[in-house]
């Protein structure tokens, strides 16, 4: 098979993919199935996937990125989006998009059917996350991540300290 013959996914292709199964270790609410449609063609520096929510479940938990913007398209179903201070009922068709510097976001489905949403972003090497109701950070590095506390940060370096020298 040829490289280009790998740059398309047919709805049967997509439909009979395995879901990644997600719940995030920080919220015990959270349930997520993922299927992976830019891997699935070989995009390396953009990520797009199909999530489904079940209802009564969470996507992920209220966060943001540092590094990286992304997307969110609602496919089926309904939700209530979570940008920052602010609570929207989202519904098929409506569209989301986070650039930097990022709102902190979360989707989650208290309604009967599942939430059925199309997301997107780029898929750097190194991106931070932050948890802000929980004071903490995520490190994506690589294909690994790390949680830690924000109160076990040391500062390093800061551009203030270097014009005020």
């Amino acid at each position: 098979m040829t490289d280009e013959q790998h740059s398309l996914l047919k709805a049967s292709d997509i439909n009979s993919m395995d879901a990644f199964e997600f719940h995030h270790p920080l919220n015990p609410n959270s349930e997520i199935y993922l299927r992976f449609l830019g891997r699935a063609v070989g995009l390396k520096r953009i990520g797009v996937t199909i999530a489904r929510v079940p209802s009564g479940k969470e996507s992920f938990i209220f966060h943001a990125h540092q590094n990286e913007e992304e997307w969110v398209y609602i496919l089926s179903g309904r939700g209530i989006a979570e940008i920052g201070d602010v609570e929207y009922e989202v519904e098929p068709g409506d569209f989301m998009g986070f650039g930097l510097p990022q709102q902190p976001h979360h989707l989650r489905n208290p309604f009967d059917e599942d939430l059925v949403y199309l997301i997107g972003g780029e898929a750097g090497r190194l991106d931070v996350g932050v948890f802000p109701r929980l004071g903490k950070r995520v490190i994506k590095d690589g294909e690994s991540a790390y949680i830690f506390d924000e109160s076990a940060l040391q500062l390093f370096w800061s551009s203030k300290q270097s014009t005020e020298d």
